[in-house]
């Protein structure tokens, strides 16, 4: 991967972008090159471009196969569900999280969205079709659903209440030795 780019930086995130630059997170690893083994929890934040880039994505497709069979916790938020979409059977036939129950933001939150028209999924509608249970809140407010090892937030609203359920689904699958911290090599 390339190194991220940061916009409109001032004087006050000089210094937090200088030290994020000395962590080996801050250039991105190509998908092709994860081993999901080496990963106990995958988190994909809000992200409108998940919906073009990450949502057919066969990498993480299998990354994502990777995790429900091993059970580990996934946590989506917002857009970046798009990128659960990608976990297709290997014939590419089955979506994996069928009958998942979970969230996304419904179309009443996003039809307003100037790419709106050019969106190649629907979430609500991509996930209603392909089996699962969806549901979001009446407004635009939290809304987290938790399902297996599954957890999902509607919005960026949703972001803190998901991360926290997130911890606490974590916390206690290695309480009772249902997920473990990978090895180090």
């Amino acid at each position: 991967g390339q190194p991220m780019e940061f916009v409109d930086v001032d004087d006050n995130t000089v210094r937090w972008i200088t030290e994020f630059r000395t962590k080996s997170f801050a250039s991105p690893t190509k998908l092709e090159l994860v081993d999901a083994s080496d990963y106990s929890v995958l988190i994909i934040p809000n992200s409108p471009g998940a919906v073009y880039d990450l949502s057919t994505h066969r990498e993480l497709g299998n990354i994502l196969n990777a995790f429900i069979a091993d059970k580990k916790p996934i946590c989506a938020i917002g857009l970046g569900v798009a990128a659960l979409c990608s976990a297709m059977s290997m014939d590419g036939r089955t979506w994996m999280l069928r009958e998942y129950s979970m969230t996304a933001p419904p179309v009443r939150e996003i039809v307003s969205r100037p790419d709106f028209a050019t969106m190649p999924i629907v979430l609500e509608d991509f996930l209603r079709e392909h089996g699962a249970s969806y549901t979001a809140n009446a407004g635009v407010g939290v809304h987290v659903v938790v399902d297996k090892h599954l957890i999902t937030g509607q919005n960026d609203q949703s972001t803190l209440t998901t991360i926290q359920n997130l911890i606490l689904h974590f916390n206690s699958s290695m309480r009772h030795g249902e997920v473990g911290l990978p090895d180090d090599p």
